[in-house]
């Protein structure tokens, strides 16, 4: 007798927790929405654009505004990086010249252009250098696209991701 009235108390406090639980979707939904929908009227009206803020890319802008800026290790325009230790245990390098792609319409490329670049030349030569050196020669090798997302993404961080659109390697060599 005691367990079938254990059971009716635990069906009726299932049946009462789900009851809780729709009303509280059905009364929390609907706000939601409100304020989504305000979000969206107020972003709309100071024209601001709900993008992921990957930034822009080479394919998204016109060729004739993408600009080349080579960077140079004083006068050299390859730079020597060494590589992290691989699975054989010797040191490996990598030799790169490296060019950013800028957009030349974006408000970025008037703040700084290419004069605040050669300016700041040093700092991203270093911060490329600290980013490949994560790489052993194996994953420099296999997938050298990520090495250029990361570059990017930490020079898009620098300057703003409407600026600075690509990262390129014009010449690649490792050893």
């Amino acid at each position: 007798m005691k367990k079938n009235l254990i059971s009716v108390i635990i069906l009726a406090l299932v049946f009462v927790n789900v009851v809780l639980s729709g009303l509280m979707v059905f009364s929390i939904l609907p706000e939601t929405q409100k304020a989504n929908k305000l979000i969206e009227q107020v972003s709309s009206a100071i024209d601001l654009e709900l993008k992921n803020g990957s930034g822009a890319s080479v394919s998204d802008v016109p060729i004739e505004n993408v600009e080349t800026y080579q960077l140079k290790d004083g006068d050299k325009t390859t730079m020597t990086i060494n590589l992290a230790k691989g699975s054989d245990g010797k040191s490996h390098f990598a030799v790169l010249g490296i060019s950013l792609s800028l957009d030349k319409t974006s408000e970025g490329y008037t703040k700084y252009g290419p004069t605040a670049l050669d300016e700041k030349s040093t700092i991203i030569l270093n911060d490329i250098n600290v980013i490949v050196r994560k790489y052993t020669i194996e994953q420099f090798n296999a997938d050298t696209d990520a090495v250029k997302k990361a570059i990017l993404k930490d020079i898009q961080d620098m300057f703003g991701k409407d600026f600075v659109i690509g990262v390129n390697f014009s010449t690649v060599q490792t050893e």
